[in-house]
């Protein structure tokens, strides 16, 4: 009944204008910074890690704009996943190199863990001509995992793959000329995982990013989506040169470093709420 209510209420909010979902993610925010304290620690934490240069008030603050942030994005979702198609494509603004996503060639686009991730998506499939699929784990509500798939493939050709449908598969989409969407900067626990530097920081990394532009013969495009008070830019960035290379412990060290370069540009819309420094190398003291 709870996940029911909680939908409808995204199906009406999808109604509103902007600045009052705005206005009513940042509230949110606010309480969820207050009331959610564990995770709290771990923005904290995170910021702590990465940004040492910044004094403990500057990283207070950016640590309250994660919250808000996070939030806006999330009542977002109401009109991503329910705003009429017109609405939807108004507010979000795709700019950049677009025509790297032109044509068939196999094309993998590096998505970070921005909180316009979703925007990205949607404004992807809505707006480029071409089929999508992007790597999906199912989530234990079925009534909330039904509504996120409907939400994230309501436009174009979009589908998802489950994680247990394997590596080659999802080469062979991309061989195909499917475009692969893909979030691979969270520590995903050990398995599979190389540690490369982040901030500084070793940090478990999976090398999916390199696996699958090799095994997919593909091109990586990196595209970074910003929430902004009109909605979202998502920005496509031209295609790495040299990407992949025949060591992929290169190459994801390579990703993590640009990566950082994009945070650095906006370090309160990334996801620091994930434990990103989990997985520590053997004999090291955990970080949270």
């Amino acid at each position: 009944m709870i996940s029911r209510l909680g939908i409808l209420f995204m199906r009406l909010l999808a109604r509103l204008p902007l600045g009052v979902v705005r206005a009513m993610g940042w509230a949110l925010g606010w309480v969820l910074y207050v009331l959610v304290v564990p995770r709290r620690r771990i923005v904290r934490r995170n910021l702590e890690v990465c940004f040492p240069q910044l004094d403990a008030r500057q990283r207070e603050a950016l640590a309250q704009r994660v919250f808000i942030l996070f939030a806006q994005a999330w009542l977002d979702r109401s009109w991503l996943w329910h705003g009429e198609p017109g609405l939807t494509r108004r507010r979000l603004n795709l700019t950049g190199a677009t025509s790297e996503l032109e044509g068939e060639s196999p094309t993998l686009i590096f998505a970070p863990h921005f909180v316009g991730m979703d925007a990205g998506w949607t404004a992807l499939t809505q707006q480029v001509p071409r089929k999508f699929v992007g790597i999906y784990t199912q989530q234990a509500n079925r009534i909330l995992d039904a509504w996120m798939l409907q939400g994230r493939h309501r436009f174009g050709e979009a589908r998802p793959f489950g994680r247990a449908e394997g590596v080659h598969a999802l080469a062979g989409a991309l061989r195909r000329g499917e475009v692969m969407y893909l979030l691979p900067d969270m520590n995903f626990g050990p398995e599979e995982s190389i540690f490369v530097p982040f901030y500084g920081m070793q940090a478990a990394t999976v090398p999916s990013l390199s696996r699958f532009a090799r095994l997919g013969k593909a091109k990586v495009v990196p595209v970074v989506t910003r929430l902004t008070p009109q909605g979202y830019d998502v920005q496509v960035m031209p295609a790495w040169a040299g990407f992949p290379s025949r060591d992929m412990a290169a190459d994801t060290a390579l990703m993590n470093e640009r990566l950082q370069g994009y945070i650095d540009g906006m370090p309160e819309q990334y996801y620091w709420v994930h434990k990103r420094f989990k997985t520590r190398p053997e004999g090291e003291r955990p970080v949270y």
